[in-house]
């Protein structure tokens, strides 16, 4: 196994790690609400009037906080992804984690982070499952064909 040093990113990679574990442990102490982001989304299917404020704007600083992020950091922490798929896998890849997401009864986020940290046996399980899943496809698409 060869590891592509100039694509590894562990201190951006511990900045996002470490942010979205401040922002998880805040939202729940400040809403009681499990920062999940498919029960975000989903609470906005049909939306509430009272409670689609909160959501879109959680999104809308989503969708905003990469482009930020380009204008205010140093050059060198700035690098475009790497997708090398066709756009019909990528397609394909979205619309299966959205399934698992709701075989799941959650996202990778709301059972990894925060199921994890409050030591739910239900968020172990769906963890390991799509963490294997995930492993499991890079040893077949990468490794296998």
């Amino acid at each position: 196994m060869m590891i592509d040093w100039s694509h590894f990113t562990p201190w951006s990679a511990l900045t996002g790690g470490v942010l979205l574990g401040v922002a998880s442990a805040l939202f729940i102490l400040a809403n009681g609400r499990i920062l999940g982001i498919s029960g975000i989304i989903g609470g906005l299917l049909p939306p509430k009037p009272a409670d689609a404020a909160w959501r879109l704007s959680f999104l809308a600083g989503m969708f905003a906080a990469p482009w930020l992020f380009a204008l205010l950091a140093p050059a060198e922490f700035i690098s475009a992804p790497r997708i090398e798929t066709s756009t019909l896998t990528t397609i394909a890849a979205g619309l299966l984690v959205g399934l698992g997401t709701r075989y799941a009864s959650g996202c990778t986020s709301g059972h990894g982070v925060c199921g994890l940290s409050r030591l739910s046996p239900r968020s172990l399980v769906a963890t390991l499952s799509f963490m294997g899943a995930g492993f499991g496809t890079v040893l077949i698409v990468r490794h296998w064909l």
